[in-house]
């Protein structure tokens, strides 16, 4: 997508999770249940690489996340692809609290997994296959690193507090520590403007357009290329489109100018079924 040539193939799609999937996440209390199943394409200067599908649930008192992928199109000619990722925990105190993620990308000649245990945004175990390998300018992580944390998934779900409009510009203004299982970065988010977005089936309607902000903080080799011209970017936006039925907003759109083009990944299905309550159903 941009300069990762000197980096190895586990570390190019590593990268691109960290471009593609995380979004801020912030405090709300919680809603009625809602499903949502929505289908992505990635594209590089107008050229697919990629497919995936995001289903997630949102409960009174507990959240999923799964996502899936493979690579699509002429990527597919040079090297093929696939990935998993799921994330699950619950809503307490009025905010998401993950409790497990784990994530899994299988190249030609690679396989990777992460898995992560989290307790109230402290990262109590984790694991990493193939493991990080050393490097004398590698900053190391440390326990205070993995405090206060979300995984990657669960940081993509938008919680809006209130009872205002969902769509609120101030809902883009936010901070955000993420820990993917190898980097510890955060990611800083501003609103840009609104727009309108268009499924191919599903929802069609305003969303937020929101900046990101990458800021690499332990577990990474600082003069990387990825790493920098990641870090440098002022131009990254996400679109955040609602989840009908709650109070929750998803990623919809994300973008990033690269040298190679425009790096696009875009719903083509945003389905959401709103569910009722578990108290709603119980007093019918």
């Amino acid at each position: 997508m941009f300069p990762l040539q000197h980096l190895p193939p586990r570390a190019n799609f590593r990268v691109v999770a960290v471009v593609f999937l995380l979004v801020g996440a912030a405090p709300c209390a919680a809603e009625a249940q809602a499903r949502l199943d929505a289908r992505y394409v990635g594209s590089l200067a107008g050229v697919t690489l990629g497919k995936g599908a995001w289903v997630i649930d949102i409960g009174d008192t507990q959240f999923t996340a799964a996502a899936s992928g493979t690579t699509a199109g002429l990527l597919r000619v040079f090297k093929s692809g696939q990935g998993t990722g799921a994330s699950r925990g619950t809503i307490n105190a009025n905010h998401f609290v993950p409790s497990s993620y784990s994530a899994t990308i299988i190249t030609d000649k690679h396989t990777e997994e992460v898995r992560i245990t989290l307790n109230g945004g402290l990262v109590k175990d984790f694991s990493a296959t193939p493991p990080t390998p050393p490097h004398p300018k590698r900053i190391p992580l440390t326990d205070a690193d993995r405090r206060g944390v979300l995984d990657p998934m669960s940081a993509s779900l938008v919680r809006v507090p209130g009872n205002g409009d969902v769509l609120d510009p101030e809902i883009c203004r936010r901070h955000v520590a993420i820990f993917d299982g190898r980097l510890r970065y955060d990611l800083d988010l501003a609103f840009k403007r609104m727009d309108n977005v268009k499924s191919e089936k599903g929802y069609i309607g305003p969303a937020l357009v929101c900046s990101i902000n990458f800021t690499p903080i332990a577990g990474h080799i600082p003069d990387r290329a990825a790493i920098k011209y990641l870090a440098k970017l002022r131009e990254m936006e996400v679109w955040l489109a609602p989840l009908a039925g709650t109070r929750v907003l998803v990623p919809f759109r994300v973008q990033i100018p690269t040298p190679l083009g425009l790096a696009l990944l875009e719903a083509t299905q945003f389905v959401a079924v709103p569910q009722p309550s578990r108290a709603s159903v119980k007093t019918q």
